[in-house]
């Protein structure tokens, strides 16, 4: 019998990568096993020059319903508890410190880790029948790591609310309060994450790479700071041959021709 693996990648075109976490039995949960193969495929495709966009899904009846509670409970080690948890933030850090842009497609329920994860990647859309959590307080285990990601989504009370009762959340109110960007019909949900990975995909991706970085970086400096750094990349971006092809084009309206250099 063939053995398929807990995580699959496929070829959109267009420079767009899928990457699918397909362990619906355990509801897509990151297990050990799970979590080193998303990190690798994740860095893999972000050296890879042919990659431009990567959209991010699972298979089965939902998105992840976080770590997987069995393999948790048969750790019993402090320091196996801490690789574990070390291991997710890598995977967490990998999607935003990458230079490819990542968007999430979520369907079913997306919970604690799962909810940590589609708060990592840079865009989110889910089916109208989506549903994300932050529920490790029902289980006496407070979804810290989780509330790192979401935390930086969501503001403070409702974070909170989030958090210290446990309750899911349904797409149009995740949508309210800026967990994901939008959410669509089953039917509808995978034209628009295609439609808008070729948009992103038809840009310079140097520039992108230049502009995802500064965004995370400024984010976390104070305004002076912020403002500094952002010039500093601005004018690494202008010295790039992309800039000024993207300006020329623009004055002489026509396409530009990216050379990603």
């Amino acid at each position: 019998m063939k053995t398929v693996s807990n995580v699959l990648i496929k070829n959109l075109g267009s420079g767009i990568k899928k990457v699918i976490i397909n362990d619906p039995k355990t509801y897509n949960s990151l297990s050990f096993s799970t979590l080193n193969l998303l990190l690798k495929n994740f860095k893999k495709l972000d050296s890879d020059n042919s990659t431009k966009v990567i959209v991010l899904e699972s298979a089965g009846k939902g998105f992840s319903a976080g770590h997987n509670l069995k393999e948790v409970r048969s750790l019993k080690k402090r320091s196996k508890y801490l690789k574990l948890f070390n291991l997710c933030s890598k995977l967490m850090l990998q999607i935003v410190e990458g230079k490819k842009p990542v968007i999430a497609k979520v369907h079913g329920a997306a919970y604690a880790a799962g909810c940590q994860l589609v708060a990592s990647c840079d865009l989110a859309y889910s089916t109208n029948e989506a549903t994300f959590a932050t529920p490790g307080v029902n289980i006496g285990l407070f979804c810290s790591t989780p509330m790192v990601a979401v935390s930086r989504k969501v503001n403070r009370k409702r974070m909170m609310k989030m958090l210290l009762t446990g309750e899911p959340i349904k797409a149009n109110y995740a949508k309210e309060i800026g967990l994901i960007n939008n959410h669509f019909s089953k039917a509808k949900l995978n034209s628009e994450v295609l439609k808008l990975a070729k948009t992103i995909a038809s840009k310079s991706n140097l520039t992108i790479k230049i502009g995802k970085q500064a965004f995370y970086k400024q984010l976390e400096m104070p305004l002076r700071k912020a403002y500094a750094y952002t010039s500093r990349m601005m004018t690494l971006n202008m010295m790039a041959m992309d800039a000024k092809e993207g300006i020329s084009a623009f004055l002489e309206k026509r396409k530009p021709k990216w050379k990603n250099k």
